[in-house]
């Protein structure tokens, strides 16, 4: 029995990190995002290491699919099951974290392909970390299943899979697509809420200072309000959270005016995306003019999307000589429309019909983009 209870173990907890690894492989620039948000300062306050985001990423989910591979096979039995305690005894003190402060609704331990809420994420590390104790307490069960010629070769072979896998989507984009703005979704539909969806339930919290502190009262409250106190803000806090559109915080807005319901008209109609014109990258943007001129040519409309001010966006349009309008959208909704800094997505009639890295501008597809809806 302890023999069945182990070796399901093995299965259980390999499979797993080998899925978890890959889902997250296929697209490492989005769990670097996540890693941003953990070292951001609400949460660590570790600034200092958000410009390694994406090396750790990359690094973290080949480790994940490799140790599940190491563990199948039974490659070096102590040495994975050791370094599988210390990474789940990590991740299961980041989903804690997350969930008991509630500083990170979602742990991106599935991309965007399962989004588990943080004490989810937690249950799920749990029960890793529960199955992990067991191999840990009987490693000597855990054997090799091949040769040790055949068993190094699965590894050897394991690690160089993941990192051209790794090379791939970060040059170009997720073999897989789990985000709502992939191809073949419509903007517009993602936005809607269904009639009779439940609704967040919100208290209002006002804050006045009491004798020189800060304190909070509900809307009961207010009628016993110290006499002197004096008012210093308020705030809404959300008891109950009701139903999010898969698309929200989607907008196209310049000069104070939100143009997306007229743009998302249009037949023809190709974006750039950009969420930092500072980080862009230089090679990439210098395409952009050829592919606004070319697309124009054949009857596009041509914009650009940023979360950057003005200054920038007028410094860009300069250097890499772009003749087109920009509008203003959040950071982190451009970031889930598309990884690359800068990209291309065709939309037509609110319908994205293609996406396309900067290094693949060539596949751009401008003649035959009808779209059947």
């Amino acid at each position: 029995m302890k023999n069945i209870i182990t070796q399901f173990s093995r299965l259980f907890v390999g499979v797993l990190f080998i899925i978890s690894g890959l889902i997250k492989l296929n697209d490492p620039v989005g769990f670097s995002y996540k890693l941003t948000e953990y070292f951001s300062e609400p949460v660590f306050n570790m600034p200092f290491l958000e410009p390694f985001t994406l090396s750790m990423a990359i690094v973290l989910v080949i480790l994940e699919v490799v140790l599940g591979v190491m563990l199948l096979v039974g490659y070096k039995a102590t040495q994975t099951i050791w370094a599988l305690l210390l990474l789940i005894v990590f991740f299961t003190f980041l989903t804690f974290y997350s969930a008991y402060f509630d500083v990170v609704k979602d742990c991106g331990c599935f991309g965007d392909a399962l989004h588990l809420t943080p004490w989810q994420s937690f249950t799920k590390d749990v029960v890793l970390l529960f199955f992990i104790l067991i191999l840990f307490f009987n490693q000597k069960l855990i054997k090799p299943l091949f040769s040790t010629s055949k068993t190094n070769l699965v590894v050897y072979l394991s690690v160089i899979l993941s990192a051209l896998m790794a090379y791939w989507v970060i040059n170009h984009n997720p073999i897989k697509d789990f985000r709502p703005y992939k191809v073949g979704n419509n903007i517009e539909k993602g936005m809607e809420i269904p009639e009779g969806a439940p609704k967040s339930v919100v208290e209002m919290i006002f804050i006045y200072k009491v004798n020189g502190v800060d304190k909070e009262f509900t809307e009961k409250d207010l009628m016993n309000i110290p006499e002197g106190a004096t008012f210093v803000d308020r705030k809404d806090k959300v008891i109950s959270e009701g139903y999010v559109p898969p698309i929200h915080d989607f907008t196209m807005t310049k000069d104070d005016s939100d143009y997306k319901d007229e743009l998302l008209k249009e037949p023809k109609l190709l974006v750039f995306v950009t969420y930092d014109l500072t980080k862009s990258d230089p090679a990439g943007m210098k395409k952009l003019a050829k592919v606004t001129a070319d697309s124009k040519a054949k009857g596009y409309k041509v914009i650009a999307m940023t979360a950057s001010g003005a200054d920038e966006i007028a410094k860009a349009k300069k250097e890499y000589n772009l003749d087109v309008d920009f509008y203003f959208c959040d950071a982190t909704t451009l970031k889930t429309i598309e990884r690359a800094n800068p990209s291309i997505v065709v939309i037509q009639k609110g319908t994205v019909v293609q996406k396309l890295h900067y290094n693949d501008v060539d596949d751009l597809k401008l003649s035959d983009v009808a779209y059947s809806l």
